[in-house]
Order: C-alpha cells, then structure tokens, then sequence
C-alpha cells in the first residue's frame, strides 16, 4: 500500500475534466465540437521503483493494485483498465519504454458526471509516464494512445474529443474542434455576465456504456447506407441535412433519427461559435436548448432527469441555455446562468429536482482552465 503523507514525488500531473458547450455525440462521427478543459482536476503524483511493476493508488477509491508490466491485462475493477490501457499502448508505440513506477492518484472529478474523469486519468498517466522517463511523447501522441485505451482496455468506442480537450485545452479558451482533420481552432469564452454551472443528476443508469457504443453502430449504419447513393462523404456529420431528410423514407425511423440529429448538430455547432464571436449570447443559448431536443428526441441518449432539469430552466430569464452533456442517460446538464443569480439558482431547481424525484442535486461551478501539465 502506497501512504500519501511520505510519497516523495519526482513528478506531479495535473489534468483537468472537461465541459463541452455543443457538439454532443459528434467526435465520433467526423463534425465540430466546442468543448474546453476546466479548473476540476486529477492530480497524479510519479516516483520511479527500479523494479519491472507498478503500484497505483486511488485516494478517491481507497484502493490500490499492482502492475507487472511483462504482463499488461484487462482488470475485473473498471477504473484500473484506464490506467492499464494507457501502459499498454504506450508499449506499443515505444516498446519496451516502460519501468516500474508508483502512482497515488487524487481527484476533485465527480464520477459519473459527463466531465470526462476517465480522460484525464488516461492522459494524465501517459503525460507523467512520459515526463518520469523521458519518453517524449508528443501531444497528439497522448490523445490518440489514450483514445485507443478507452477503446480496447474499456470497451468504450469513444470519439477524441474528450482526450484533445483534456490535453489541449486553454485558461478562458473553447476548442472548436474539427473531428475528422482534428484542426482546431481556440475560441475566445467571452460569456460575462453569464457563468458556466453544472447540475449533477446524481444518476447514471446502466444503460450509458452499452447505449454508447450502439449509437455509434447506428450512426454507422446510416453513413454506410448514404454513401452508396453519396460515396463521396466519409463522415455521418458533414453529410448536409437535406440530404439526410431525403432518406427518410429509405432508412429505418430510428437509424434515420440518429442520422438527422448528427447532421443537424454539426450545422448547430457552426452556428453557434458564430454567435459566439458576434456576442449574441442569446442566440447561443437557444442552440444549446435545440441540442438538447435533438439529444431527447432524435438521439434518445437523455433520461427524465436531465430532461426535468432543462426543461425547468427554460421561464427563467437569467438562465440562456441549459443541456445535457456528456454521453447520456445521466450526468450533468450544462447551464450559462447569470453570475448575479447563480445561488438562487441551485437552490430552486435542488428543492424542485428533489422534490421530483428523491434525489440531492450537485451543483459544480466551473471556469476553463489549462490541459494537461507538468507541476
């Protein structure tokens, strides 16, 4: 067992969750996002062991394990498989690389709650396996080593957007973020007087990684059926939405909603870094409130709770936009809300959502912070 108070650090990581403003369920599918990383983070403390294994240990989860690093394998316990995914692939690019090391991790991420605490675990570990051998990973190196971990060690067919935001992100910046070049461009979050809040539903139904992964099938359905007809589009997301609408007698109802709502929010994303850039706050909010419908409705990735919670923001006139974000069926919604009435606010929707429902809200206020760095 690894004791906090007498581990002497050689190198410390601190890598922060992320929010992501519109693009929801688009990485995947070859569009824009606007996500940021923010001031919630995981510190990650590396010492070297001079041995061939690892000890890691979870603050959070008051538990630890170890790695023997001939022999990488999948773990029973989930949180460990970020941890043992990102090693693995690290292998795999610079092989044999890897020397024995201790690790206490500690977090002030909520589990659960969209912000991508599995992100920053993952490029978290890979920054500081790099920094404590001098392996030099590159930036993109990090992101696409840690995407390929959620994929193989996880089971979670993810997009990139999560890890490039963790990685990339900047103070006061959004990442307009395109998914198939991953160009990307830093926007300016000019949102006073309106601040950032998030509302944690407090639930994650058991249906977010299995849903995931068969939304990412349908969307592949979709495109595969299109490009027939279009084979000159490689991603569901920059296929226009007049196209999309002319195979709606063609294609299943439900392959053919996943299909519309990717489209439509790709063009929604675009929109609203443009209203953005010409301050039109308001306008940006509505995008966010006509995200949500299409995740509702089109997508069918929310659940009664996040619905409860955005629909009873939309009569408060300090409130611009409310959504879900995140993979779905539970975790947080993304609120901009006046800095004046912020407060008032919480205290509202916790007394009505618990009322509603039995269940405490969180609140989580955050500002955009750096990615991914050495301390």
């Amino acid at each position: 067992m690894l004791y906090t108070n007498n581990f002497k650090s050689e190198i410390v990581i601190e890598s922060p969750g992320r929010i992501n403003l519109i693009g929801e369920h688009i990485d995947y599918n070859g569009g824009h996002v606007l996500p940021a990383a923010i001031n919630k983070k995981i510190t990650l403390k590396f010492k070297k062991n001079n041995t061939q294994n690892c000890q890691i240990y979870s603050a959070n989860f008051k538990s630890s394990f170890q790695i023997d690093l001939k022999h990488i394998k999948r773990s029973q316990v989930e949180w460990q498989n970020f941890v043992l995914g990102v090693l693995y692939h690290i292998d795999v690019l610079k092989p044999n690389s890897l020397q024995g090391f201790d690790c206490i991790i500690e977090s002030n991420l909520p589990l659960g709650s969209g912000i991508s605490s599995s992100a920053a675990l993952e490029c978290g570990i890979a920054k500081g396996v790099s920094a404590l051998f001098d392996l030099k990973l590159t930036d993109m190196e990090i992101i696409t080593l840690s995407r390929d971990a959620e994929h193989t060690f996880v089971g979670t067919k993810c997009g990139i957007m999560d890890q490039f935001a963790v990685v990339k992100g900047q103070t006061d910046h959004l990442i307009l973020l395109n998914c198939d070049t991953l160009d990307f461009k830093l926007i300016q979050a000019k949102f006073d007087p309106y601040i950032i809040v998030l509302l944690n539903t407090n639930v994650s139904h058991n249906l977010a990684s299995s849903e995931y992964n068969i939304r990412r099938d349908e969307c592949d359905t979709a495109l595969e059926a299109i490009q027939k007809k279009y084979p000159e589009y490689k991603d569901l997301a920059n296929i226009p939405v007049k196209i999309v609408n002319t195979f709606k007698s063609i294609l299943p109802e439900k392959i053919y909603n996943r299909a519309l709502y990717v489209a439509q929010e790709n063009k929604r994303t675009l929109k609203a870094v443009k209203h953005l850039q010409h301050q039109d706050l308001e306008a940006f909010g509505k995008c966010m409130y006509k995200s949500h419908e299409g995740l509702q409705h089109l997508y069918e990735v929310s659940c009664k709770e996040l619905d409860f919670l955005v629909k009873s923001t939309k009569d408060l006139d300090y409130v611009l936009g409310s959504r879900m974000m995140g993979g779905g069926f539970g975790g947080c919604t993304i609120n901009l809300v006046h800095k004046n009435e912020v407060d008032d606010f919480v205290q509202n929707l916790s007394a009505a959502y618990e009322e509603q429902f039995d269940i405490q809200l969180t609140s989580i206020q955050t500002t955009i912070g750096d990615g991914t760095k050495t301390i």
